[in-house]
């Protein structure tokens, strides 16, 4: 094909091409011009691109400045460290009580909220697992650290790190592309230069992205706070308007007599009006009188407020919506409509976190916790050791007596009908304990003790004792029947 004929084809794909881009997936009334690609206003509607999660400072301006982004960012991060975990172990309570006392002491929920909120702010960190006495650029084994040896984590931010992306994890697993090693830059002031091995670290992405997204932003996530820019700007926007509209509702208007030649004159006559209005202000102020000349004119321009506190709920509804946050939560306000408490909605929400739990936090929470378990008592965590997310939704004491009395009668009630023995009793109590927090110093030697009771005795169980037959007293010729015995 010569290019002349190569130049009039790519010609006639071009005078057809809106034609060929033009939807065919969904419904269009070219004449009403109704439905994408029928020439009216949607089609120049379209998406750009914000990448704000690479401009660090402006991310840091907001959540310095403005108080909603600052609440999208902590708010699930706090939630879902604010109630910690219950450890299920063979160990006695006085030991789980001494674990998770060093916890408290380590500050390991209130490090791990940080590393969460960094994660959401810049779009990844990393918390960085500090045991003393070993290599950072070393794999990370449990039987290696000594008692005392775990002195607890330090959040690091994408900013702080540089990881190693020409060196990335090549064994099978859930890490599996992630990089090797972390090297904290020079102008970080904890661990400048050091190396880190990914198993010493808790690393927390941002808002998940696809593939080629993610290699975009050298495999982190992005912040939490880009995909609801726009929505944040306009409720920013809106409120601000709305505050300064308030310096409108009292207007006053004062018309003056040849006020243009006045001004245009200047000299004597201006500096007359000024000094009119002066007065006029200071008598309004201090004796609430308008003070005026005859063939003048003062008025006063009252502004009301109408809808706009509808469209600020609009504006919230859509940011509570984009963060996943109920508004009850994140506003502090119960939601308009039937649902007058927003239970529900937090119920929904908590369900949430808890789903974010179980994904993100149960395998970094279950390594923590070996490592403290292994600092505190100098020996690796018995087979049964594990851990159990704790639930937000934390019924009044009211309500957890009441749950307490029902289901401690119920097995008392069984007991005593020998349903069930000693030892089940006290597993079913010490399960109460998950609920309620009773009978949580039941452990498992007292359920021991118990398994080796005797048996409960026929007469214990109101059974009637078996007994031999009477048959009265014996005849005189039965004493025998002739025979040899």
């Amino acid at each position: 094909m010569s290019n002349r004929r190569k130049k009039a084809l790519a010609a006639t794909l071009d005078e057809k091409r809106p034609l060929m881009q033009r939807a065919v997936d969904s419904f269009q009334n070219f004449v009403a011009r109704l439905g994408v690609g029928t020439g009216n206003a949607n089609d120049g509607g379209s998406y750009g691109f914000n990448p704000i999660s690479r401009n660090r400072m402006r991310l840091e301006w907001m959540y310095r400045g403005s108080w909603i982004a600052r609440a999208a960012v902590d708010v699930v991060a706090e939630d879902m460290t604010r109630e910690g975990v219950e450890v299920r172990s063979d160990d006695r309570p006085d030991a789980l009580q001494k674990l998770d006392k060093e916890s408290r002491r380590l500050q390991l929920w209130d490090k791990l909220s940080e590393v969460i909120k960094w994660s959401r702010l810049y779009g990844g960190s990393i918390g960085v697992l500090l045991i003393d006495g070993q290599q950072f650029s070393t794999p990370l084994r449990l039987e290696t650290v000594g008692k005392g040896q775990f002195r607890g984590i330090l959040p690091l931010d994408r900013w702080m790190i540089q990881p190693s992306y020409n060196d990335l994890i090549t064994e099978l697993g859930p890490d599996l592309g992630k990089p090797k090693y972390y090297e904290v830059i020079a102008d970080t002031a904890p661990l400048a230069r050091t190396k880190i091995h990914y198993s010493r670290v808790i690393r927390m992405d941002g808002a998940e992205l696809p593939y080629w997204q993610k290699v975009s932003e050298n495999l982190w996530g992005i912040s939490v706070v880009e995909p609801l820019w726009d929505r944040l700007i306009a409720f920013d926007s809106t409120t601000t308007g709305a505050a300064q509209l308030v310096y409108k509702a009292h207007l006053r208007t004062y018309k003056v007599p040849n006020l243009r030649e006045i001004v245009a004159m200047g000299g004597k006559a201006y500096e007359g009006l000024l000094a009119q209005i002066n007065v006029m202000r200071v008598m309004q102020s201090n004796e609430g009188i308008t003070l005026m000349d005859a063939e003048d004119e003062f008025e006063t321009h009252q502004y009301t407020f109408s809808g706009l506190d509808a469209v600020l709920l609009q504006f919230g509804q859509q940011i509570s919506g984009a963060t996943g946050i109920p508004l009850v939560r994140l506003f502090g306000q119960s939601p308009a409509g039937l649902n007058s408490t927003g239970e529900s909605d937090l119920r929904n929400y908590y369900d949430g976190v808890k789903k974010q739990q179980e994904s993100r936090l149960r395998s970094p929470v279950e390594l923590i916790y070996q490592l403290l378990y292994v600092s505190v008592f100098g020996k690796l965590p018995p087979e049964s050791f594990s851990i159990l997310f704790k639930p937000l939704w934390q019924m009044s004491d009211e309500q957890r007596a009441a749950v307490t009395s029902t289901r401690t009668a119920a097995v008392a009630t069984a007991y005593e009908s020998q349903i069930i023995d000693r030892a089940t009793a006290m597993k079913e109590l010490k399960q109460i304990s998950e609920v309620t927090g009773a009978f949580s110093n039941i452990d498992d030697d007292d359920i021991k003790e118990a398994e080796n009771d005797p048996a409960p005795t026929p007469e214990a169980l109101g059974l009637a004792v078996p007994t031999a037959p009477d048959n009265g007293p014996e005849k005189e010729g039965d004493e025998g029947t002739g025979e040899d015995s």
